[in-house]
């Protein structure tokens, strides 16, 4: 490992400190690392502008830091345990190649200024990405409740309630997750300050060029005060976790839904091949390992927030404790994101099985229906209600799945979807 920056002379260090104080840093920052370079590519600038590193400099500087992002990617560099963490990499690479031109980028910050940074750029992909899942989602849904539709059961408690459908069904969905992006969308503004220059937590005698920064990094606005920047770190990570966690809860009711549909009692939905998995000792049957892991994603990134949340127990001003928020963050995300990219395909290709469906509806579950219409007649709803109750068992008489549907004219119901409005929203994401 390079010699730390913070390193007293005549203080041993001991390496298994040394190894809990860096913990999977190393690891972690590999999914960093490129934004870091960028960012530290900007602070070079912003250096140069107020004169601390000359024109040349400057560009010698920048022209490594694109040579170390090249050599990352393609592998010729490799972030291990040669370096306390990757911002030290940055700087040993830059002082090998450069001497104390190298040795200069690091002025005016610190290593917790150039995570905040970076970390950031990273969430605002995260949650462009999370934009981009939800709103293929809503999209197959959309696109399937434009279907003809198939009667479905509809169910309150678990139990058989009334006569819904299939494009009702895809429509909650689309609706759910044109929400999902639209809080995607917003978590993004929110988040969307420049947090490089702020130090520590208390600025530097410097006078550092951070609009110039902000506006090279893309980002909307400075995040002014040093202070709140300390504030904002697991705040602003927490934001982004929830914003993935709500697209994960209306993934978790629709995984349930599927595993309940998929299985032998129901057989209302069968799913494409790839998405089960076979017994590894009974022989007669497939899984659908697939949903069920959807299912359980939202634990990983609810877990992921807890452990951040946790970590916030701290007076203002940064604390080392932050830096296990990296791995909570980096773990929540992936996953959260890794779940979603999977329902678009799956969603467009499960196949209803329209007979097991049709089969379900009972004549009880036109009662609603009945009771509803005694009550636009005049009847007192109790008393409408009351009648439906005794005469549950006949309701049905006369009746088809499609002519309910049919009546249910409040808007966004069976005969109302309102698709076109819901298209609107989607579209409108865009401006």
């Amino acid at each position: 490992m390079t010699q730390p920056l913070w390193q007293k002379s005549g203080v041993q260090i001991d390496a298994k400190i040394m190894q809990f104080l860096a913990g999977d840093d190393v690891l972690l920052d590999r999914e960093f690392f490129l934004h870091d370079i960028t960012a530290s590519k900007a602070h070079v600038e912003g250096l140069a502008h107020i004169g601390v590193v000359s024109a040349d400099e400057a560009m010698a500087l920048k022209r490594e830091l694109d040579a170390l992002a090249g050599d990352f990617r393609s592998g010729a560099f490799v972030l291990d345990d040669r370096y306390e963490d990757g911002h030290s990499a940055i700087e040993a690479r830059l002082t090998e190649r450069l001497g104390d031109a190298g040795r200069r980028v690091h002025t005016g910050r610190s290593r917790n200024d150039q995570i905040l940074v970076a970390t950031r750029l990273w969430l605002k992909e995260q949650l462009a990405t999370l934009q981009a899942h939800c709103r293929a989602i809503a999209q197959v849904c959309l696109d399937r409740a434009a279907q003809p539709a198939v009667p479905l059961p509809g169910y309150t408690h678990l139990q058989r309630a009334v006569v819904s459908s299939t494009a009702m069904w895809f429509a909650g969905f689309a609706e759910g997750f044109i929400d999902n992006a639209l809080r995607a969308q917003q978590t993004s503004t929110w988040i969307d300050a420049n947090p490089l220059g702020t130090a520590a937590g208390y600025g530097v005698n410097l006078k550092l060029d951070r609009e110039h920064t902000t506006q090279v990094l893309g980002f909307a606005r400075m995040q002014i005060s040093p202070v709140y920047a300390q504030l904002s770190r697991g705040k602003f990570e927490m934001a982004v976790l929830e914003a993935i966690a709500s697209a994960l809860l209306d993934l978790r009711r629709l995984a349930w839904d599927l595993s309940l549909f998929t299985t032998a009692e129901f057989n209302f939905v069968k799913l494409p091949g790839e998405y089960t998995t076979g017994s590894s000792i009974m022989p007669n049957k497939r899984n659908p390992d697939v949903v069920e892991l959807l299912r359980a994603s939202y634990a990983s990134v609810a877990a992921a927030r807890t452990e951040i949340e946790q970590l916030l127990s701290l007076p203002s001003g940064y604390q080392r404790d932050l830096q296990f928020s990296k791995g909570s963050l980096f773990h929540g995300c992936r996953h959260g994101l890794a779940a979603l990219e999977l329902v678009p395909d799956l969603l467009a290709r499960m196949e209803w099985n329209e007979r097991a469906m049709r089969a379900a509806i009972e004549p009880a579950m036109y009662a609603t229906d009945v009771a509803i219409e005694q009550a636009a007649a005049g009847v007192p709803f109790r008393d409408a209600y009351r009648a439906a109750a005794e005469t549950a068992a006949s309701a049905g008489q006369g009746r088809t799945p499609e002519s309910s549907l049919a009546a249910r004219v409040s808007p966004g119901a069976g005969h109302d979807l309102r698709l076109d409005e819901l298209r609107g929203r989607l579209r409108a994401l865009d401006d």
